[in-house]
């Protein structure tokens, strides 16, 4: 891997999580990208462990822009998971609340999610 790499977790806006649900469903797309990582892209895992596991928040506006930011990040060869909640308190069961990215080179994930606002 060519860049410092990092991963990048897209919340959804239009759900309006509070801060508490959005930090957890976030800590969820961390923990299923490093496995994810760790089952099938080893050497992007050891880049961002020894780089100091470098993260971002941001926001999408819609699901349908979580999706096309998808699409694009998975094009660039990136992994991508999707949070889907469980329905106990703020959203449906399956409602999409995060899509996560990477790791991957900075330059890369940036491509994807860098015109974005942040969290």
């Amino acid at each position: 891997m060519t860049g410092t790499p990092k991963m990048v977790f897209v919340v959804r806006g239009e759900l309006r999580l509070t801060a508490g649900k959005a930090a957890v469903q976030v800590a969820h797309a961390a923990v299923m990208l490093y496995l994810e990582g760790e089952r099938h892209h080893r050497p992007s895992i050891d880049a961002w462990l020894a780089t100091g596991q470098k993260k971002i928040a941001v926001v999408a506006k819609t699901l349908e822009e979580m999706e096309e930011l998808r699409r694009a990040a998975r094009a660039r060869g990136l992994s991508t998971v999707y949070v889907e909640d469980a329905g106990l308190t703020e959203v449906a069961p399956g409602t999409r609340t995060v899509l996560g990215i990477g790791p991957g080179p900075e330059a890369e994930v940036d491509a994807v999610t860098g015109s974005l606002p942040l969290l």
